[in-house]
């Protein structure tokens, strides 16, 4: 396919991170001729998500650092009149890995990944030095491993045929949610003040179908522990493929920008989410759940109810700040934590607005604050009792959505493949044509490129500020409960010097983690080696797991969770560098950050939107998808028999089997639609499609079923 590419194009996109795939995605939903490449054998790049032996095929990559595209000669194709930017064809932007390995290193013969695709050699020595890293393994050293790479696919099959596996071992009760009310649908309603709830929904009317044949899985933490071992680690090489391990740990604002362009873009069809189900807190060593809405904090047993009325004060005056200003303004000077101070609330509810809610560091100002509260209890209710959600698979769907959406309309992807250098005009500075790895010249309008990509000529002058990640494998969850958990945790930072570290942890129900382990990501903003920010806070929490341990185990209700791997690295953050502060770029070459240390994907989407009104002014940004109907067929123009377009009959429809009575789910729909023809009138040509059950807006899965009994 790489020696058949065009020879002209609109726009080149070098690099499959989410802001370049967003930008591709827009460009060839208006029709531009998009071609999107990248060096590595998978999609994300520094956003991507792998399976156990495709982060250990990583990890080598990474130690190894040799490109992995060979050097061409390309100078060949510089014409009179024209100079060449070479392109870096290693990436730089992971340092300091470290990997270490504490689970039972006995080892079966000749153990494989199951569904392994491809048997490829990755040999990880858990006691040898690396580049830029040592690692390490408790129990024997030099342990050569057995693992497979991923094959580069299609981004119309990107997602993982094996995960249907996985599916089946944990079923759990999906919610979908859609921006438009369907026939069937039942209103969703807030847990948090009702008058918020109508504030709130007022614009987004959601609805909600439950797929009835699910069944909500509880089965005891103790009880699990009883019945299973913990997992060897042959055990976690042969589950490697339920593995699905971010780069990225974010999660998405129920009412955020990318929820937004998800929506209004019909990419949401591609993908699924899931609830957080709890946000913690850790007061004196003790890891505890933060409640949060109006129902919970009344709910909640470790508050007085002083405490509780104090809290919901503190939290409606916060929804409506900027309509009080005299009750804040005199603060607006100091930080966030001292103006809690002056409010009466208790040690223990100023910890959880700062860290838990508002999820800030001590030293920000009292608007930050007050903004970063306002915009958490915006979030809530939308779609559950959280504001989050999380895509069911891990962050590296995101990117893979978007390449399917530029696919699907034109868009040209290879991997594997990467860019050799820019040709410029000398005359008009502009970027004309690349030259890529295969020596071809391709003439283009526009080129976009991760910063990953340019060498350091362009970047000599740069300061990078880089994030601290830490990957850990456990066999318990942090906070143990009856059902399993998806779970958010800020620890404040311990000295002066430290940050801050963001915790999040995720059960076998995201389909990222095989039953028996539970897969915990730490970030924080670096002040050394991951391994030097991260581990002081990894040994409050966690403890190395040990043979001997588990031989005399005694179960006690106090115990840590037991680490069976780690990994550690350092990713650079380019966030915030200014595009004019790399030196000698065309003025058509734009320029994509990578993943940021925030919780959220406001960002990205913001830079990607920005650089498609630079190169589109005046488009629209991801317009939503045609609808079916609107095609226009060859021929007489008659629709073709059994499209698949048709709209579903009433045994098609999904039934919501829940405690609302008929009626009251009829009263519930005739209003919505009542709502619905009010906000609809520029979102006609999606009425259609979002009342077919193969149209998905959202899809989230939730183990509450609150959210429907207030719909009556």
């Amino acid at each position: 396919m790489a020696d058949s590419l065009p020879a002209e194009l609109d726009v080149v996109v070098l690099g499959t991170g989410l802001q370049e795939a967003i930008i591709a995605a827009a460009c060839s939903r208006i029709g531009k001729r998009v071609l999107h490449v990248d060096r590595n054998n998978y999609y994300g790049g520094n956003w991507a998500s792998f399976s156990f032996s495709g982060l250990l095929s990583w990890i080598e990559e990474c130690r190894g650092q040799k490109s992995s595209n060979a050097e061409v000669n390309w100078k060949d194709k510089i014409l009179e009149g024209e100079d060449a930017i070479q392109l870096d064809q290693i990436d730089k932007s992971i340092k300091n890995v470290e990997v270490f390995c504490f689970a039972s290193m006995v080892t079966e013969e000749a153990v494989v990944e199951e569904g392994a695709l491809e048997n490829k050699q990755s040999n990880v020595d858990f006691n040898g030095a690396t580049e830029n890293g040592t690692s390490s393994s408790q129990d024997e050293k030099n342990q050569t491993l057995k693992s497979t790479s991923g094959n580069e696919e299609n981004p119309e099959n990107i997602k993982d045929q094996d995960t249907s596996n996985s599916k089946k071992e944990v079923s759990t009760e999906v919610i979908q949610l859609e921006d438009k009310p369907s026939s069937t649908d039942v209103p969703s309603s807030a847990t948090s003040d009702t008058s918020l709830a109508k504030e709130l929904n007022a614009v987004d009317v959601a609805s909600v179908e439950i797929k009835a044949d699910n069944i909500e899985h509880t089965v005891s933490a103790q009880e699990d522990k009883k019945q299973t071992k913990t997992m060897t680690y042959s055990q976690i090489i042969k589950n490697g493929r339920k593995f699905n391990i971010d780069l990225t740990s974010k999660f998405l604002y129920s009412r955020g920008s990318l929820v937004d362009l998800l929506i209004k873009s019909n990419v949401s069809r591609y993908a699924e989410f899931k609830n957080i189900n709890r946000i913690l807190a850790f007061q004196e060593e003790k890891v505890e759940q933060v409640p949060c809405s109006r129902a919970d904090v009344f709910a909640s047993k470790r508050l007085t109810m002083i405490e509780k009325r104090i809290l919901m004060k503190f939290l409606t005056f916060c929804l409506e700040y900027e309509q009080h200003p005299d009750e804040y303004l005199d603060f607006k000077d100091s930080t966030f934590s001292s103006y809690l101070k002056t409010k009466m609330l208790t040690t223990s509810l100023q910890h959880y607005v700062l860290h838990s809610i508002a999820m800030i560091s001590e030293s920000a100002s009292t608007i930050e604050g007050l903004k970063a509260t306002q915009r958490f209890l915006h979030c809530l209710g939308r779609y559950g009792n959280t504001p989050f959600l999380f895509p069911l698979y891990g962050v590296g769907e995101m990117p893979q959505c978007f390449c399917r959406m530029s696919a699907v309309f034109g868009g040209t992807y290879c991997l594997r493949h990467s860019v050799q250098c820019l040709v410029v005009d000398r005359e008009t500075a502009r970027c004309k044509a690349v030259v890529d790895s295969n020596g071809h010249r391709i003439t283009c309008e526009y080129f976009i490129v991760n910063d990953g990509y340019l060498p350091e000529r362009n970047t000599k002058n740069l300061q990078y500020r880089y994030i601290s990640r830490a990957v850990l494998i456990t066999d318990s969850s942090i906070l143990k409960s009856d059902s399993e958990q998806i779970s958010i945790l800020t620890l404040p930072a311990v000295g002066d010097c430290q940050p801050s570290v963001r915790i999040i942890e995720l059960c076998p129900s995201s389909m990222t983690c095989p039953q028996g382990t539970y897969l915990v990501h730490l970030t924080c903003p670096s002040n050394g080696s991951a391994k030097e920010d991260l581990e002081p806070v990894i040994s409050r929490l966690f403890t190395q797991y040990s043979e001997n341990e588990e031989n005399d185990y005694n179960e006690c209700e106090g115990e840590k969770p037991k680490v069976l791997w780690a990994l550690y690295f350092n990713v650079r953050d380019s966030s915030a560098v200014d595009r004019n502060s790399y030196e000698g770029l065309p003025s058509n070459v734009y320029v994509c950050s990578g993943p940021n240390a925030a919780l959220g994907f406001e960002q990205s989407v913001e830079q990607a939107e920005a650089i498609f009104h630079q190169l589109c002014p005046g488009e629209e940004f991801c317009p939503a998808a045609p609808n079916p109907e609107d095609l226009i067929y060859d021929g007489d123009g008659a629709k073709p028999e059994n499209a698949g377009f048709d709209a579903p009959s009433e045994s098609e429809t999904v039934e919501v089997k829940e405690n609302v009575d008929t009626d009251a789910a009829e009263d519930g729909n005739n209003k919505m639609e009542e709502t619905s023809e009010i906000l609809a009138a520029n979102k006609t040509d999606r009425e259609s499609e979002t009342s077919s059950p193969d149209a998905h807006t959202l899809k989230n899965s939730i183990n509450e079923t609150e959210v429907l009994k207030n719909a009556e």
